[in-house]
């Protein structure tokens, strides 16, 4: 078997670089050692967790919010093997779409696990141990990540867990202990409070969500404060003892001090994601790999073995799903001839919690630390009249703009669809426009994105509503 292309790892970037030289005209095959393709993201990340976020919405709207809207119900009852049933055929639905896509496209399914041999051989060992070896002009890895691991503690799926165990907890645990305070931790966490534990979030640095506007994380926790999520800041955790009914989790300050334990009955480890890059042979055939794992790659994608590329999770850069498949749409249109590109200065990042965070471009610390002058326009959701109508006034808009051209360097959203909303900010700083382009851009009355023009009227102090 021969190919144009062989693509290890069928996840968003995968599937998607595959589908896009097949589009091209090279003949492309896949290699994907799950039994469905979708990678973490469909299977276990990205679509599994938007169904019980979802769900788990509408849950504690109907328990907490219909009354004051004068919809009166019966108080909503959980079915959790129902609610676990929702999940997997969001799940179920995405995966197969892959499949149908791949087979539309003429794209060679290999099952098994991928080793590179050699440059221009891919070894797949399938599960039941046969092996077959397949020879290509190219190879892109797309082998995604997996989850870090907190020293000292064991996960066992059961009372320590993932991303992955989270999402088939058996039951809604009385009490959760969740350690990192990034966008899975948080996400998943408000998951489980909504449908009725205990979350307290243990977190090592002085903030949430780091990496995000400082500004905005601490007006997101303070909402997350109102929502009964505690938080302990600043704070390591030492030790996790499974032994007896529950869990005990040993905390202390992360400069040192007293040490104090925390009860839960699950502790959900969120610390961050980590390459995956085990088995694949790249030691072995000289394939360079940096301090974290990562495989090192130049602008075009390449490693430094020739015709062996990667993309996704596995090289640097934000760990995104829509990050791994603008880049695999860039090698896909490199390998064909044509110019493919990937701009990193404006890939947008959705925390996708109730309400929504949404971010694009640079914040104000990135911008302070430059020594970049720039102006800010701000508008709260509490003065739109769409979201006051809803009683959803939680949040508000942010620009930034430079203070000399008023281009706009970055645009952050804490509201409800801010996920939505931030990409009308990514197509402006796309193409390079200002701050007065998207005010004087009309838009619809009424709706929240309204809010993105009065942030954007704000940069040269002349919102209206407020």
């Amino acid at each position: 078997m021969s190919y144009d292309l062989v693509v290890i790892g069928t996840g968003p970037g995968g599937y998607v670089c595959a589908i896009r030289a097949s589009q091209l005209g090279l003949k492309v095959a896949v290699v994907e050692k799950r039994a469905t393709h979708g990678g973490t993201c469909l299977n276990v990340g990205c679509i599994p967790s938007k169904a019980l976020l979802h769900a788990s919405h509408l849950f504690e709207e109907a328990s907490h919010t219909f009354p004051s809207m004068g919809i009166s119900v019966s108080a909503p009852k959980l079915e959790h093997k129902a609610l676990l049933a929702f999940k997997d055929k969001a799940v179920e639905g995405n995966t197969k779409g892959v499949e149908f896509l791949l087979k539309k496209n003429k794209v060679d399914v290999h099952f098994g696990t991928g080793r590179i041999v050699a440059a221009g051989k891919v070894e797949v060992t399938a599960g039941d141990g046969t092996k077959k070896e397949i020879e290509t002009k190219n190879i892109v890895i797309a082998t995604g990540s997996d989850v870090a691991q907190l020293p000292g503690v064991t996960i066992d799926e059961e009372k320590v867990v993932s991303s992955t165990g989270a999402l088939v907890l058996p039951k809604v645990p009385g009490k959760m202990v969740v350690v990192g305070a990034g966008v899975i931790g948080l996400e998943l966490g408000s998951v489980w409070r909504r449908l009725g534990a205990a979350v307290t979030v243990v977190e090592f640095l002085d903030r949430i969500l780091p990496g995000m506007d400082g500004e905005v994380a601490k007006g997101f926790q303070r909402i997350l404060e109102k929502q009964g999520v505690a938080f302990k800041l600043g704070t390591k955790v030492t030790g996790v003892d499974t032994k007896g009914a529950g869990v005990t989790v040993t905390v202390e300050p992360a400069a040192g001090g007293t040490a104090e334990t925390i009860a839960a009955d699950v502790v959900l480890v969120a610390i961050g994601r980590v390459a995956y890059t085990q088995g694949l042979g790249l030691a072995e055939i000289g394939v360079e790999t940096d301090k974290r794992g990562r495989v090192v790659i130049d602008p075009h994608f390449k490693t430094n073995v020739p015709g062996i590329y990667a993309i996704g999770d596995v090289v640097a850069g934000p760990m995104l799903a829509h990050k791994a498949e603008e880049e695999g749409v860039a090698v896909a249109e490199l390998l064909a001839g044509k110019a493919g590109h990937v701009n990193y200065g404006i890939i947008p990042g959705v925390v996708y919690t109730f309400p929504e965070v949404a971010s694009v471009g640079k914040t104000e610390d990135e911008l302070k630390a430059e020594g970049v002058a720039y102006t800010v326009g701000k508008f709260p959701f509490l003065a739109n009249g769409r979201a006051k109508a809803n009683a959803e006034t939680d949040g508000f808009v942010k620009i930034l703009a430079d203070a000399a051209t008023d281009k706009v360097l970055g645009a952050h959203i804490i509201g409800v669809e801010a996920g939505e909303m931030i990409h009308e900010c990514a197509v402006l700083m796309e193409f390079g426009g200002s701050s007065e382009d998207l005010a004087r851009t009309c838009h619809a009355h009424p709706t929240r994105s309204e809010a993105v023009k009065e942030a954007a009227m704000a940069v040269e102090k002349r919102a209206i509503h407020m």
